[in-house]
C-alpha cells in the first residue's frame, strides 16, 4: 500500500478512538483492545484496507517498535519518584530478575517437552515473551509521580528495567539456534562477560549519570538566565533519549535499560533541586497550553508566588516532558497495535492458546509466588503482581531483532506465530480485566486507609 493509504488508515483510527473515548471509558475494555479489533477488521480478514507482509517490513518495524519502547521506558523512568532504598524498589528489582528469569526457564521448559521445539528456539521464545511491556501495562503502572502505590510502582520498575536485562537472553537464544556450542565455548564466556556482566551495568549507569547531570545543568542555567517559561522541553526530550541511547551502545551496554536509568536519573534531578518533602514539581505548576507564546508572567497560572525559581522551572520542565512522551507514547501504540491485528489472521497459531494460558495462568503467578517477598508483598498484592504479566511492544522489538539477523526460517516463522498469537491474547485477556480489577484494588486500598488507626 502507498504512505497515503497508510496516513489514511492511522488518522482514520485515531479520529475512531478520538470520538468513542467518551464511551470508552466506561467500558472494561483498554485502546489496546479495541486497535487490536480495529486492525482485525481492517485487515484482509475483514475489510482488506491495508496489508502488510511481515518479513518485508521487518527492517522498518524493527526500528518503530524500538523508538516506542524507548520514549515508553523514559516516560517510565520520569514518573518513579521514590528514593532507591525504598521497599518498593525492591520488589522492582525481583520482579525484573528472578521473576524474569524464572518465566523465560518455564516457558523454554514447556516448549521443549509440551511442544516438541528443540532447546534454542525454545529459550529464544521464552526470552522473546520474557519482558512485561511498558507500553501495552500504561494502566497499570503508574499515575504520576506522586503515585507510591506498591503493586503499581512494582510493575511500573519491571517494566522499565526487564525490556533491557531481557536482552541478553535473546542473544543467547540467537546464539544457540545460530550455532552448535563448540567444546571451548568461547561465544559462552564471551556472552557471559560483554552480554551480562557488563552491558547491563553499563546501560544503567551511563543513563543515570546523564539524566541527572543534563537535568541539574538545564535547571541550573534556565534559572540564571531566567528562561524557564520558553525553552523548548520537546527538544530535550528527544535529546536525552537519543545521548542516552547512543552513549550506551557506543560502549556496547543496554540503550533500552539506559534510557530508562536517565528517565530516572532526570526525576532525581528534580527531586535534589526542589526536596523529596515537596510534591513532584510538575503538580506546583500547571502550565497553559500554548505558554510558549506567552509572556513569562502569564506563562503559568495558580499561585506560584510562594514557589522558588527552581521549583518553576523543574515543574515546567518535567510537566513537558511527561505530557509530550506520554503523547508519542499513545500514538506509537495505536499505529502498532493496529497493525498487530491486521496481520494476527495470517499469523495465528493455536498452540499460543495453551502457552499464553500456562504463561499467563501458571509460570507467571507462581514466578511471583515463589521468591521470598516476606512483608514487602501481601497476598492479595501478589495475586495481581501475578497476573498483570502484559506482554505487549517489547516482545515485538525483540522479535524483529531476531528476524534481521538471519535466523533459519523454520525458527522465524513459529517465533513470529506464537510471538505475535501470545501478544494478541495478552491485549485480550489483560485488556478486559484490567480496569474491573484495578477497580477493587483502588477500593480496597480506600477502605484501609479509611480505618481508623489504633
Amino acid at each position: 500500500m502507498s504512505f497515503i493509504a497508510w496516513v489514511a488508515v492511522l488518522g482514520a483510527v485515531l479520529l475512531t478512538l478520538a470520538l468513542t473515548s467518551s464511551y470508552l471509558r466506561w467500558m472494561p475494555v483498554t485502546t489496546s483492545a479495541v486497535c487490536l479489533v480495529l486492525g482485525l477488521v481492517i485487515g484482509p480478514a475483514g475489510l482488506g484496507w491495508l496489508r502488510l507482509d511481515i518479513r518485508d517490513a521487518a527492517n522498518w518495524m524493527e526500528h518503530l517498535t524500538e523508538v516506542a519502547v524507548l520514549f515508553s521506558l523514559f516516560v517510565c523512568g520520569l514518573k518513579l519518584r521514590l528514593p532507591l532504598k525504598d521497599p518498593n524498589w525492591r520488589v522492582a528489582f525481583g520482579l525484573a530478575g528472578p521473576v524474569m528469569l524464572l518465566s523465560i526457564a518455564g516457558v523454554c521448559v514447556l516448549l521443549h517437552h509440551g511442544f516438541g521445539l528443540a532447546w534454542g528456539p525454545s529459550l529464544l521464545i521464552g526470552a522473546i515473551l520474557a519482558p512485561t511491556d511498558p507500553v501495552l501495562a500504561t494502566l497499570v503502572q503508574v499515575n504520576d509521580a506522586r503515585d507510591d502505590d506498591t503493586v503499581r510502582f512494582a510493575l511500573s520498575g519491571e517494566a522499565g528495567l526487564n525490556d533491557g536485562i531481557a536482552f541478553p537472553f535473546v542473544i543467547f537464544g540467537m546464539l544457540l539456534v545460530q550455532q552448535v556450542p563448540d567444546t571451548s565455548a568461547a561465544w559462552l564466556d564471551e556472552w557471559v562477560l560483554k552480554r551480562l556482566f557488563w552491558a547491563v551495568p553499563a546501560g544503567l549507569s551511563i543513563g543515570y549519570c546523564m539524566g541527572r547531570g543534563i537535568g541539574r545543568l538545564t535547571l541550573s542555567m534556565r534559572i540564571r538566565n531566567a528562561d524557564s517559561t520558553f525553552s523548548p522541553n520537546d527538544y530535550l526530550t528527544f535529546a536525552l533519549i537519543a545521548l542516552a541511547y547512543v552513549a550506551a551502545e557506543s560502549v556496547h551496554g543496554y540503550g533500552f535499560l539506559s534510557v530508562f536509568a536517565a528517565g530516572l536519573g532526570l526525576r532525581h534531578a528534580e527531586v535534589k533541586s526542589t526536596g523529596h518533602w515537596q510534591p513532584p514539581a510538575e503538580h506546583l505548576v500547571q502550565p497553559v497550553v500554548g505558554h510558549q507564546n506567552l509572556e513569562p508572567d502569564a506563562a503559568v497560572h495558580g499561585d506560584v508566588e510562594h514557589l522558588d525559581d527552581t521549583q518553576v522551572a523543574a515543574g515546567i520542565m518535567i510537566g513537558d516532558m511527561l505530557s509530550f512522551g506520554s503523547l508519542v507514547e499513545r500514538a506509537m501504540e495505536v499505529f502498532l497495535v493496529t497493525l498487530l491485528g491486521v496481520v494476527l489472521v495470517g499469523h495465528w497459531d493455536w498452540r499460543a492458546l495453551g502457552l499464553a494460558l500456562v504463561l499467563f495462568c501458571v509460570i507467571r503467578p507462581l514466578s511471583v509466588g515463589l521468591l521470598p517477598w516476606g512483608r514487602l508483598l501481601d497476598g492479595r498484592q501478589r495475586l495481581l503482581i501475578g497476573w498483570f504479566g502484559i506482554r505487549g511492544i517489547g516482545s515485538f522489538y525483540y522479535l524483529f531483532y531476531a528476524l534481521n539477523h538471519n535466523l533459519p526460517s523454520g525458527v522465524l516463522g513459529l517465533c513470529t506465530d506464537l510471538t505475535l498469537s501470545v501478544v494478541a491474547l495478552s491485549i485480550l485477556l489483560h485488556g478486559i480485566s484490567t480496569q474491573p480489577m484495578l477497580a477493587r484494588h483502588e477500593q480496597y486500598r480506600r477502605q484501609l486507609t479509611s480505618l481508623p488507626r489504633r
